[in-house]
């Protein structure tokens, strides 16, 4: 397929800028599969399209504040480091800004000190690998002098940390938010879990990757980053318990779709697993693992709007967005949600 057949017209000011006050104020696209019709709902409506016996798979992921500014200790010019994914103890492969002043040696401050790195290593694509040096539990000195890594649409300073978490975050590592999981809150949640629906969780770590554009006309030439997941035995026999007694899955995101997909198709169920994924998912696709997906509105040509279509088809999926365009819902991650059943 190419790329032009995942095109749709979405103006900028679609793209929201800012979440919302409310987590579950934004609205909800409902698509039937079976009908191709839609429904124009909010989001805390959710719960009319649940039942008992069906299980809602969240990803646990936390975003790190993974933007730094710091400088370079022999001449104090600017440098901003962006962590990618941690090698060892202490030890990063970064991305640096500008990327020629950092070479192999040289020392970057942030915070008058209370962090320090050294550049120990150079990557192919232009990344560098940087050993951080500091006083006291990382992550903490880290909370205090990064910010987070907002995807570059959003021009917009977020002043809460926190509105880009979701309120199940816990296992620290991704580059990104899963963004379908930002509509939730724990009310909501307890909520859907008193109607008989089981919460379960898996982790995958977001690369930055998932924001990279697709660079070539042919899909099936495009290669996808790799991305970091886990299933625990608790979520595996859930899963597959929920699958036996004639359960819906719904997966929360399209990491946690990417994550299931993985894990169906290389075990034909559901196992205790961890690994690196660059499942690509597009049409034709057969899904062995979920029944339907909760997610945002994404841009066109990505592999996510790629992705929903694989779940739906193409044309339902492009007429529904051009609804979307129509009924001005907000895009991408801070933007409103569509239900796919």
């Amino acid at each position: 397929m190419n790329i032009e057949d995942f095109d749709f017209d979405l103006p900028e000011e679609l793209i929201a800028q800012t979440p919302l006050k409310e987590r579950t104020a934004s609205r909800l696209l409902v698509f039937n599969r079976q009908t191709k019709q839609t429904e124009h709902r909010h989001f805390s409506d959710i719960k009319d399209y649940l039942k008992k016996g069906d299980c809602l798979v969240l990803n646990d992921t936390r975003v790190l504040p993974a933007r730094l500014y710091g400088i370079k200790q022999d001449t104090g010019a600017k440098i901003e480091v962006l962590l990618l994914h941690q090698e060892e103890q202490d030890t990063w492969e970064v991305l640096t800004k500008p990327a020629r002043k950092v070479k192999l040696g040289t020392e970057l401050i942030f915070g008058d000190g209370k962090l320090k790195a050294t550049c120990k290593g150079m990557k192919e694509h232009g990344g560098r690998v940087m050993e951080f040096s500091y006083d006291g539990i990382f992550y903490e000195v880290l909370d205090e002098l990064g910010e987070m890594p907002l995807p570059p649409y959003i021009k917009e300073q977020l002043p809460e940390k926190e509105r880009y978490q979701t309120v199940y975050a816990k296992e620290e590592g991704s580059a990104a938010a899963p963004t379908a999981g930002l509509h939730f809150t724990n009310e909501l949640l307890a909520e859907i879990n008193e109607m008989g629906v089981t919460i379960a969780f898996i982790t995958l770590h977001v690369g930055l990757g998932t924001f990279r554009p697709v660079s070539v006309d042919d899909i099936d030439e495009h290669k996808m980053h790799s991305e970091f997941y886990h299933m625990s035995q608790e979520t595996a026999d859930t899963l597959n318990q929920v699958k036996a007694d004639g359960g819906r899955i719904i997966s929360v995101g399209t990491t946690s779709t990417r994550t299931l997909e993985t894990i169906a198709r290389d075990n034909d169920t559901f196992v205790e697993s961890s690994g690196w994924t660059d499942i690509f998912i597009y049409p034709p696709y057969e899904f062995k693992a979920i029944d339907g997906l909760i997610t945002n509105f994404h841009l066109p040509k990505s592999t996510l709007i790629m992705l929903v279509s694989a779940l739906a088809d193409r044309d339902s999926m492009l007429k529904a967005y051009n609804e979307a365009v129509k009924e001005k819902y907000r895009f991408f991650s801070f933007g409103d949600a569509m239900l796919i059943l």
